[in-house]
């Protein structure tokens, strides 16, 4: 059988075409070149930039390639904005960090490319399958990148549990997708929710999306599928927890906002009932726990935890509000938990030093600029007007309360007062406690620019909402 694919499907797909070639390229030059780190660097910032410029252009420009399998524009090319964005971000702090740290090899690009290829199919998935494989690329280089400080214990450690972890909620999630494929006969994602809006409501196919939404609901780092998160957050490289934290995070959502979007909750009620379960158990168990930690790390992984239940609240709401504030959230998430994980990755050394609470104390007195920043996105991650963090939180539960879901809206609000806690104990750590931080090392050029983007990008959200909303009403 002759598939019909030309020329013009990667052009289609230009995106996910020029990370693709990027990465090939970047394995290339470090398999034929030594010491071409910097070569690399800049390369790999520049295709996942030129990607970025173009998923923007083609925003407005809706449509599929590959036979149907892939949705180009629109949704496809804002979450490849989003996916490009932590990329960059993640890349800048590296560059560094993975010095310092005794890991720099050139294989570190290579995965984290290949990663954001495969969360640009996840968003761009027509089809099951596809959206499989793109997760699969992801999470396989998520594996290897979470052990990539191989002579660490604690790295080791949290990529095995990752990897069996994660490996466990795959069959979970293609035992799904048989299900499902059994019940309805097809896999392609738009024909399956047609399918559950004209009342297919079998046993069969209701189980096959519990065990997608368990399969996702790992990857979102939602209770009671979390329990990998804090030791692979804590043990993974800092640069890479929060390079996973983002864009990984998005890439689930916008895989599960794929397929629960709203038509399929409003034909399967038990939907609402089970993610409304899910996410007040994980704003609820993220947050409350979050409150007890020493370390940041772990600390920034109960709030990942946290805010998947904010995001689910958009979910659940399924209309064109709680759909517009999660694609605005998970923008704003990236840039303020990119951010917090940067200013770790800028101080932290070889032996895990300044990951812990105590190793803030007085930072604004040695490092007052570095201070200021974190306590910036410590501000964002509570949701304290006006930045970006916010908006986020304001959208999504102002689209729950819409659908008629106050209750759930009012837990979100009374979590986000809890999160304040423990955001705010380290800025009263920085600003108001007495001591000296030990940290000296000056803040690399690439880290600094970073940084400053992503603080100018939780300010802009929060001062100019409208423009990201713009966007976003485009695309439901």
């Amino acid at each position: 059988m002759e598939i019909p694919i030309s020329i013009d499907d990667l052009f289609a797909t230009a995106p996910i075409t020029l990370v693709t070639l990027t990465a090939l390229a970047v394995l290339i030059i470090e398999a034929l070149l030594s010491k071409s780190e910097g070569i690399i660097v800049w390369l790999s910032l520049a295709g996942l930039l030129a990607a970025m410029v173009t998923a923007f252009s083609s925003i407005s420009m809706t449509g599929t390639a590959f036979v149907g399998m892939v949705t180009t524009g629109g949704y496809a090319s804002y979450f490849a904005i989003v996916f490009c964005l932590s990329g960059v971000l993640s890349i800048m702090l590296s560059r560094v960090y993975i010095r310092n740290q005794g890991i720099e090899h050139g294989e570190y690009y290579v995965l984290l490319l290949f990663a954001v290829v495969g969360m640009m199919l996840m968003a761009a998935a027509a089809d099951l399958i596809m959206l499989f494989l793109g997760l699969e690329l992801m999470s396989l280089c998520f594996y290897i990148l979470a052990g990539f400080a191989r002579t660490r214990v604690t790295s080791n450690e949290a990529a095995l549990k990752y990897f069996l972890l994660g490996a466990f909620a795959t069959g979970f999630l293609l035992y799904g997708i048989a299900l499902v494929y059994g019940a309805t006969g097809t896999t392609t994602i738009d024909v399956i929710i047609e399918e559950a809006g004209a009342g297919l409501e079998s046993p069969l196919f209701l189980i096959g999306l519990g065990l997608l939404l368990v399969g996702l609901g790992f990857k979102v780092a939602a209770v009671p599928f979390h329990m990998w998160v804090p030791d692979v957050y804590e043990g993974s490289p800092t640069t890479v927890s929060g390079f996973m934290s983002t864009g990984g995070k998005a890439a689930a959502f916008s895989a599960l906002l794929l397929i629960f979007a709203p038509k399929m909750i409003h034909a399967v009620d038990s939907l609402r009932d089970v993610l409304a379960a899910v996410a007040t158990l994980s704003m609820i168990v993220g947050n409350v726990i979050a409150i007890s930690q020493s370390n940041v790390k772990r600390m920034l992984a109960y709030s990942s935890i946290a805010h998947a239940g904010y995001i689910l609240v958009g979910v659940i709401a399924a209309n064109e509000a709680g759909a517009n504030g999660v694609l605005f959230y998970l923008l704003a998430y990236t840039v303020m938990n990119v951010g917090a994980f940067g200013i770790l990755a800028v101080g932290e050394s070889q032996e895990g030093e300044f990951l812990a609470f105590d190793d803030y104390t007085g930072l604004s007195r040695r490092r007052p600029f570095l201070a200021a920043l974190m306590a910036l996105f410590m501000f964002s991650l509570a949701g304290i007007p006006p930045f970006a963090g916010f908006f986020g939180k304001y959208y999504v539960f102002a689209g729950a309360i819409d659908a008629g879901y106050t209750w759930l809206a009012i837990v979100g609000v009374l979590m986000s007062a809890v999160s304040a806690y423990y955001y705010l104990r380290l800025v009263v750590l920085m600003y108001f406690k007495e001591g000296v931080s030990s940290l000296e090392a000056p803040v690399p050029a690439l880290s600094f620019v970073a940084l400053i983007v992503s603080a100018i990008g939780i300010l802009g959200l929060g001062v100019f909402p409208s423009l990201i909303l713009t966007l976003t009403e485009q695309i439901f």
